[in-house]
């Protein structure tokens, strides 16, 4: 098959291009900048904007739309209009694209987030709970019905709303590692809030799993079916890199003080289930953060 990926050099792209390419796939990269030693084919563009690059949409079997600048910021009206317009222009661009296929059996895999579901306390969620009203909640309701859009009889459009993605080169556990590391790793407030993550090689598979099984349509959980809290991620962490929880914890003021409206992410979660790819067959390789941690820091 063909592929093109936008957004394919980052944390999560890279790992895609790497599963594709092993299967012996033709994959192409949307990318800023030329990127060498990578195996696949880069085009040098900015998706945000229309141009020759949405040429080459048409001529591969699959699109992977994982663009979108940073979340994992302090929150100004600059940067928010920086995560949404990013998001929402590049889609758009696929999209219009997209609609003036007329023949071709195109499969549309467009990343989305958790947040989507706002925060429901201990609340399990599926894939059919009602999307929250926070910022980012409404990126990526607007991300998503963007997408969908190009639903038709010959374009597939999957939506893979992603947890928190742990992996070896990049992500949050390397941050959070930082400072397990140096004695610092704690709870954030109370702990109780829930932490949806995924292995980036489950998320990896899961993609791989969607993309193959054509009768497969519309929004799927990306996150281990076993969400954990955060007091037990510190704990899980803690025992996995034998770094010792030295400080009580990190106070929500703090982490509201030095993060604006995004410490609200990390204070408050959501308690996720893939109860679709659960429904479709697909198998996690990592179900348990603790088998997750001890594959990751080995």
């Amino acid at each position: 098959m063909n592929i093109i990926i936008s957004g394919g050099s980052g944390f999560v792209g890279s790992a895609l291009s790497h599963r594709f390419i092993s299967s012996e796939n033709q994959v192409s990269v949307l990318e800023r900048r030329s990127i060498t030693g990578t195996g696949t084919n880069i085009i040098e563009c900015d998706t945000t904007q229309p141009g020759k690059w949405q040429r080459e949409l048409l001529k591969n079997d699959i699109i992977i739309n994982l663009a979108g600048a940073s979340i994992f910021t302090r929150w100004t009206k600059k940067s928010k209009d920086a995560i949404y317009n990013s998001r929402i222009s590049t889609t758009e661009n696929i999209v219009n694209t997209l609609l003036q296929n007329k023949n071709k059996k195109i499969t549309l895999i467009n990343a989305s987030a958790v947040g989507y579901y706002g925060f429901h306390g201990d609340e399990p969620i599926s894939e059919n709970t009602d999307p929250g009203t926070d910022f980012l909640a409404q990126v990526a309701r607007d991300w998503e019905l963007e997408a969908l859009k190009a639903q038709s009889e010959n374009i597939r459009v999957i939506i893979c709303r992603f947890g928190i993605v742990l992996g070896r080169k990049g992500g949050s556990l390397e941050q959070m590692m930082k400072y397990f590391n140096r004695y610092l790793g704690t709870r954030y407030g109370n702990g109780k809030q829930w932490f949806s993550w995924i292995h980036i090689e489950d998320l990896v598979s899961a993609i791989y799993f969607l993309a193959a099984n054509s009768s497969l349509r519309n929004a799927f959980n990306c996150t281990a079916p076993n969400p954990v809290t955060n007091k037990e991620l510190t704990k899980a962490l803690s025992s996995a890199l034998k770094k010792p929880v030295l400080l009580p914890f990190a106070p929500a003021f703090a982490i509201k003080l030095m993060l604006g409206e995004f410490g609200d992410t990390l204070l408050k979660g959501q308690r996720v289930i893939p109860e679709r790819l659960l429904e479709a067959g697909f198998e996690f390789k990592y179900p348990f953060i603790e088998d997750a941690l001890e594959d990751l820091i080995r």
